[in-house]
């Protein structure tokens, strides 16, 4: 097979464009380290993991150290990652002190019995694995600080805009083997309740992966993606023979008129073919496939190069 490899840096509203190039060489960044694995002779999952860790060391995205504050101006994380081979899987939530969760949600997925750790359980996970611990004001950034402050100002928790605040980042991926792989990872909503959960760690609303199908990683309103089950949806409709742009068109516009809620997706199916749609204002993106790079912002704004 010849490897492909896609990333999402979240469905936003539009891009500041003071941002928008370092946005985009962000996520051309992550797209160009993800394709490397694979052409690398790694696997899909290898691919997956490494392209959303550049993104979740990059603080313009909501992951890692890009994360949004919660209502007490912490920072809280979840992540998931899944193998299409064996349909494996690994999440991790509410997590603090660690900069890569998705580093920690692939050791979930490989070294226990179990798919998914929370907050306390997952500290001492990450702690038994040697995973260094990060001071938490190290994942806070002063725009993050800056926008928590605007959003309290704005509104209280109980009434957080669905339209908004909906950076996530995510990575799909198939290897030369046929194999492929998800991973999402986020930072979730600002001025969130303590403890708040999205859909980003919750298999088969923030990512799915299958080989018999392909694989999906989603952005968007958290709440709205676990309502409708947003990633194994939009493979469902893979799976009973709809092109990959019309499954996420089915999907993201059933999302939008049950619950109002925006998203995106991006995925890739197991015969090589991958798309990327959204309905926010928004969602930077990259692709790369025989050597050719995609990548994007805005609806009307894609861009193909030779890969360097």
């Amino acid at each position: 097979m010849n490897p492909v490899l896609v990333v999402h840096g979240g469905a936003i509203d539009l891009v500041d464009k003071d941002r928008t190039e370092q946005v985009r060489q962000g996520i051309v960044r992550a797209a160009t380290v993800g394709y490397n694995i694979l052409k690398g002779g790694g696997s899909a999952v290898d691919a997956v993991e490494g392209a959303v860790t550049v993104l979740e060391d990059d603080p313009e995205f909501n992951a890692g150290c890009g994360s949004v504050l919660n209502i007490n101006g912490e920072v809280e994380m979840d992540a998931s990652i899944m193998n299409g081979k064996d349909l494996s899987a690994g999440a991790v939530s509410a997590v603090r002190c660690v900069a890569n969760p998705i580093k920690l949600a692939r050791l979930v997925m490989e070294k226990t019995p179990h798919c998914f750790l929370t907050d306390q359980g997952a500290a001492k996970f990450a702690a038994a694995m040697g995973i260094p611990e990060v001071p938490g004001k190290q994942l806070v950034t002063e725009r993050n600080i800056k926008l928590l402050e605007k959003e309290k100002h704005e509104k209280d928790a109980q009434k957080l805009d669905s339209h908004k605040n909906l950076g996530t980042v995510g990575a799909v991926a198939l290897d030369c083997k046929g194999d492929v792989a998800y991973a999402t990872s986020t930072g979730g909503i600002v001025n969130k309740m303590a403890g708040r959960v999205g859909d980003t760690p919750c298999i088969g609303s923030g990512g799915y992966a299958d080989n018999d199908i392909g694989a999906i990683s989603t952005t968007g309103h958290g709440e709205s993606i676990m309502k409708v089950n947003l990633a194994r949806l939009a493979l469902f409709h893979v799976e009973q023979g709809k092109t990959l742009e019309e499954a996420a068109d089915i999907s993201l516009g059933y999302m939008k008129s049950r619950l109002k809620g925006l998203g995106g997706v991006i995925l890739v199916s197991k015969a090589g073919d991958w798309a990327v749609k959204w309905t926010s204002a928004s969602m930077p993106w990259a692709a790369v496939k025989d050597g050719k790079l995609h990548c994007g912002i805005d609806l009307d704004d894609t861009c193909i190069t030779d890969l360097p």
